[in-house]
C-alpha cells in the first residue's frame, strides 16, 4: 500500500488548501482533510471539490468536523470530542485501499505543531501515517524564520519531506529557503487574482512534472 501525501504549512493561512487543490488536480489524486475546525464559510473539502477540474479525483468527507474556529484540540474539547491518531490512521488506510493506485492527498490543520489533542500534534500524525510531506511556505514578514523552524523540525523528527511549494511571489526568498533548509523546491504558485477551476488547472500543469519527480 502506498504512503499518503501530507500537505502542511509553516503556519495558518499560508495557502495549504489552494496548494492541496493544485496538487490534487496535477496528479489526479484523491483529497482528504481529516480534521476541519470551523466551517461557517464552508469546509476546505467543499472548496477543493468546487475547484478541481478533472473528473477522476474524489474528495472524501472529514473524520472530525468541528464547528468552533479554533485550534483543533480546543474545538474538540469544547464540543465534547477527542481526536484520535488511531482513528485517523485507520481511516487513512481504508481510503488508501479504496484509492488503489490513485494518490491520497491529506491536508493538515495549520502547521506541524498544531495540537489535535493534548498528546497529539500534527507532526505526530504525519509520522504515524508514514506520509510523504509537502511544505507550503508563503511570503510575509517572519516567513523565513517560520520556514526554517518547520524544516529543522522535520529533520529532527526524520520526516520524509518531498520539498517546498511556495505560495505568492517569493523573489529571492525562495532560493534562500531552498538553499538554507536543504529541501528542494517543487514549484511556485504566483499571486492569483482569480481562483477558478481553469486558473488552478493552469498552475497544476506547471508543477505536474516536478511533483512526479519529487514524490517518487
Amino acid at each position: 500500500m502506498q504512503s499518503p501525501i501530507f500537505i502542511t504549512g509553516i503556519g495558518t493561512d499560508v495557502g495549504k488548501t489552494l496548494v492541496s487543490t493544485i496538487v490534487t488536480e496535477a496528479i489526479c489524486g484523491n483529497y482528504w482533510k481529516p480534521v476541519q475546525a470551523g466551517f461557517a464559510d464552508g469546509t476546505d473539502a467543499q472548496w477543493v471539490s468546487a475547484h478541481v477540474l478533472n473528473t477522476q479525483s474524489q474528495v472524501y468527507p472529514e473524520l472530525y468536523r468541528l464547528e468552533t474556529p479554533a485550534s483543533p484540540h480546543i474545538a474538540a474539547r469544547k464540543e465534547g470530542k477527542e481526536i484520535s491518531a488511531k482513528s485517523i490512521v485507520e481511516k487513512s488506510r481504508e481510503l488508501l485501499s479504496i484509492s488503489g493506485k490513485t494518490p491520497l492527498i491529506i491536508e493538515g490543520a495549520g502547521g506541524l505543531l498544531v495540537p489535535l489533542s493534548p498528546n497529539l500534534m500534527v507532526a505526530d500524525l504525519v509520522k504515524e501515517l508514514n506520509a510523504k510531506l509537502i511544505l507550503v511556505s508563503r511570503n510575509y514578514l517572519g516567513s523565513i524564520n517560520h520556514s526554517f523552524l518547520t524544516a529543522n523540525y522535520c529533520r529532527y523528527l526524520g520526516l520524509d519531506v518531498a520539498g517546498w511549494i511556495f505560495n505568492d511571489d517569493y523573489l529571492s526568498y525562495e532560493e534562500e529557503i531552498v538553499e538554507w533548509s536543504g529541501y528542494p523546491s517543487i514549484g511556485s504558485i504566483p499571486a492569483m487574482r482569480e481562483l477558478t477551476k481553469t486558473s488552478i488547472h493552469e498552475q497544476a500543469e506547471k508543477i505536474r512534472e516536478s511533483l512526479l519527480v519529487h514524490l517518487k
